[in-house]
């Protein structure tokens, strides 16, 4: 079967399971912490629609299913700067590292701060002179193992921390994901990610002094006391996808990828993307982002890369995405590689 052919039948189906999907139905969104978990470290994925669960060839692939490391051909290590929303800075750092011919070991991490942000009360809402800062930090560990020519798993151990000012939150969290390349050169891909522990805020502003009667005097109307808050889940995701590679003439080649999401606090999606590459140095790419998903944020993205081998055994990647947000602007994102 031609691969156009499977390409055309898989969008098609996807699309109709994405379309099932009922208008009205209520939505889970903003119940889960952990949310930037969720942002797309790849400048490449993400400027392919964050089609990224049958992709390979990079390390930061490895966010989107841990089994692509197993189909890398060497070691590697890739940092992503990012200007996301309102001023937020968002920075992403992999290191894969291949052991024996079919194994690869994993390191990650993760950065998200908001900056300093000034202190408001409703008494004082010009602020009160001091300032805060929210801040999100995951730490992650991983092995990939091809076990097969064709067939490849991995999985992603993360810790990770929220803070709001003098409170944080602990979670841990499970990535795993398999990639099998099918006899016609098609890939498929599917992961779970985020599977963990629930978390619960804790910390010094949860510290409050507390009248247990105030209208009784002569007790101690300065209780010391502490406010709990409830614990909350983080976001699972589940992805599903292909990825179809061609070669369009002697010297460029094509890839288009398509994802189908199911996120425990949002609807069903849809994602494509394409790359077309030129004599494996040069790739210019576009995507779309969450079809289907009930109020999403999210549409078109583009991009494009540079990559450049120094000798058979050293290169260096550069990738840039440009990627829409309806509501808040438009993110960049910007990923600098090395292979060895």
């Amino acid at each position: 079967m031609h691969p156009r052919t499977v390409f055309s039948a898989a969008l098609l189906a996807l699309v109709l399971v994405a379309g099932s999907v009922p208008a009205g139905a209520q939505t889970k969104t903003g119940t889960t912490v952990g949310q930037f978990m969720l942002i797309e470290p790849s400048a490449r994925a993400a400027a392919m629609g964050n089609a990224g669960v049958s992709t390979y060839g990079e390390v930061l692939a490895a966010f989107y299913n841990p089994g692509a490391l197993g189909h890398m051909e060497r070691s590697g290590a890739q940092f992503t700067y990012s200007a996301w929303l309102a001023d937020i800075t968002y920075n992403y750092a992999a290191v894969g590292v291949r052991v024996g011919g079919a194994s690869t070991l994993l390191l990650t991490v993760t950065a998200l701060s908001s900056g300093e942000i000034d202190v408001r009360t409703p008494e004082q809402p010009q602020g009160t002179g001091e300032r805060y800062t929210v801040s999100n930090l995951a730490f992650g560990l991983g092995y990939s193992r091809r076990i097969t020519d064709r067939f490849a798993a991995g999985l992603q151990v993360k810790y990770l921390r929220e803070t709001i000012w003098h409170s944080h939150l602990d979670a841990v969290a499970l990535d795993f994901g398999v990639l099998y390349r099918l006899p016609f050169g098609t890939y498929l891909g599917a992961s779970l990610s985020n599977f963990g522990t629930r978390g619960a805020y804790d910390g010094r502003d949860l510290r409050i002094r507390f009248d247990r009667d105030p209208d009784r005097f002569g007790d101690n109307s300065s209780l010391p006391a502490a406010l709990e808050t409830e614990e909350f889940a983080l976001p699972v995701l589940f992805r599903v996808g292909l990825g179809i590679p061609m070669d369009v003439t002697p010297f460029s080649r094509l890839h288009l990828v398509v994802d189908a999401f199911q996120p425990s606090d949002n609807t069903e999606s849809i994602s494509l993307g394409a790359e077309w590459t030129f004599y494996d140095l040069l790739a210019v790419r576009g995507g779309y982002q969450h079809l289907f998903q009930q109020d999403s944020e999210f549409g078109l993205t583009f991009g494009g890369g540079l990559r450049y081998d120094l000798a058979a055994d050293y290169g260096f990647r550069f990738d840039y995405a440009w990627a829409a947000h309806e509501s808040l602007g438009s993110t960049h994102r910007l990923t600098v590689g090395v292979g060895f």
